[in-house]
């Protein structure tokens, strides 16, 4: 984490990593895992595009998500309540919160069941394990230390990479397929490549990245909000980019060497409907073995330990913005109580709900399905208050930022519609 002042010498690269890496990590949770092994398995290399066309549109609208955050000083959730009538603000957060609390219950019930494969026993025990202990790393930690944490755990996701690599995969095959791919109009790929859409461009990030920019500038000595602080702007917006393209490039390059891993092994063998990250991992021991299922295994662990408490801080930010409470994880639980709550609220219930006869599995489906439905208006306040000099100053967006922002937006809900259009098909 860059602790330098603003006027200081020049930045390491790995000093500029922070918001954007762990965003980019964060999108890659259980429940993606789970997408991503579904379209490999299903489609075999026919859905490695999807991947090349997420990523710029990915680093659009995050990179204009945390500039909103660092150039206002203020969160996606108050920017909104200070500039957009309270029925739609209060709308929005209370769908993102229903949204995370729904995928926090299966990226939580998807970490018991991995640590039940690798070790045997109870899954749900490990579920309520692993979600008290993501809850109180959130509420002890101060951010300046957690955020380390986070950066940590973001090398989870190179089991991923790991497990590709120990495959003897066609290189030249797959090149083709992401290049020129036979696209259908079967109600099945749709439905494959909108849940792909909907899992890697996801509302909960713009709320987290936009957040931690704020978190960032209250962490750095003599920073201050760049609408009022220009000459802060240059570097600062350098920061945000390098970071930004790298972590979307992270999530995204996991992503494609996920659904590499499951079409080279599942898929080739006739396996083709999976229905979570631990049923992935499961079905690919018997084929590729006990090394690279015990890789995928870990991988789950790992990136559910990054993304629940992602989910949830996503969401207590967000509702906190709201309700104009004090917000922020560098404060103890003392300094902002209500923000806390929200955390350990949305956390708790989340673990509960593996212990009900409650679906994690079909309750994500529906948590996906409200996820796109949001993210276009959403996405669509983000792109009017990037442009507002009220919110940004003189530090409105560039032409080029608000053709990807506005391009990313317009194919989201696109993907919505086709998404009813397939439903119950």
């Amino acid at each position: 984490m860059d602790m330098t002042t603003p006027q200081s010498g020049k930045q390491g690269w790995l000093s500029k990593l922070g918001p954007g890496l762990i965003t980019g990590a964060a999108d890659d949770d259980p429940s993606g895992i789970a997408t991503y092994s579904q379209a490999g398995a299903q489609f075999g290399y026919g859905m490695l595009w999807t991947v090349l066309l997420t990523y710029p549109l990915m680093v659009g609208i995050q990179a204009i998500s945390a500039r909103i955050g660092r150039v206002s000083g203020h969160g996606l959730a108050t920017n909104i309540r200070r500039h957009f009538p309270a029925p739609l603000l209060y709308l929005l957060v209370g769908l993102l919160l229903v949204a995370n609390t729904i995928n926090i219950a299966a990226d939580i019930a998807a970490m018991g069941q991995a640590v039940a494969l690798l070790a045997g026993g109870p899954a749900h025990w490990y579920a309520a394990a692993a979600g008290l202990l993501s809850l109180a790393l959130q509420v002890t930690l101060p951010y300046s230390r957690y955020v380390k944490l986070l950066k940590w755990l973001t090398l989870s996701l190179l089991a991923y990479v790991a497990t590709a690599l120990t495959l003897k995969l066609p290189w030249l095959t797959l090149l083709h397929e992401a290049l020129l791919p036979k696209l259908s109009w079967q109600a099945a790929y749709i439905t494959t490549v909108v849940a792909i859409f909907g899992t890697t461009i996801s509302p909960y990030l713009f709320f987290w990245q936009a957040s931690q920019e704020v978190e960032e500038l209250h962490a750095e000595p003599g920073a201050r909000a760049l609408k009022h602080a220009q000459e802060q702007a240059p570097r600062n917006l350098r920061r945000i980019k390098t970071d930004t393209v790298i972590g979307m490039g992270f999530s995204n390059l996991v992503a494609l060497f996920i659904m590499l891993t499951t079409a080279a092994t599942l898929g080739a063998h006739g396996v083709t409907q999976i229905e979570s990250s631990a049923q992935a991992a499961s079905a690919l021991r018997p084929i590729a073995g006990d090394f690279a299922f015990a890789l995928f295994s870990l991988g789950i662990i790992g990136t559910g330990l990054l993304a629940v408490p992602v989910l949830a801080g996503s969401a207590a930010y967000a509702i906190a913005g709201a309700m104009h409470w004090k917000n922020s994880l560098e404060l103890q639980y003392s300094g902002a109580p209500k923000f806390y709550a929200i955390i350990i609220g949305a956390t708790i219930i989340g673990t509960a709900l593996c212990f009900t006869d409650i679906d994690p599995i079909r309750a994500l489906y529906w948590s996906a399905v409200l996820n796109g439905v949001i993210s276009v208006p959403i996405m669509a306040v983000v792109m009017l208050l990037a442009a507002r000099p009220a919110v940004m100053g003189k530090l409105v967006i560039p032409r080029r930022l608000s053709v990807l922002g506005w391009l990313c937006t317009g194919l989201m809900a696109a993907a919505v519609l086709a998404m009813f259009a397939t439903l119950g098909k």
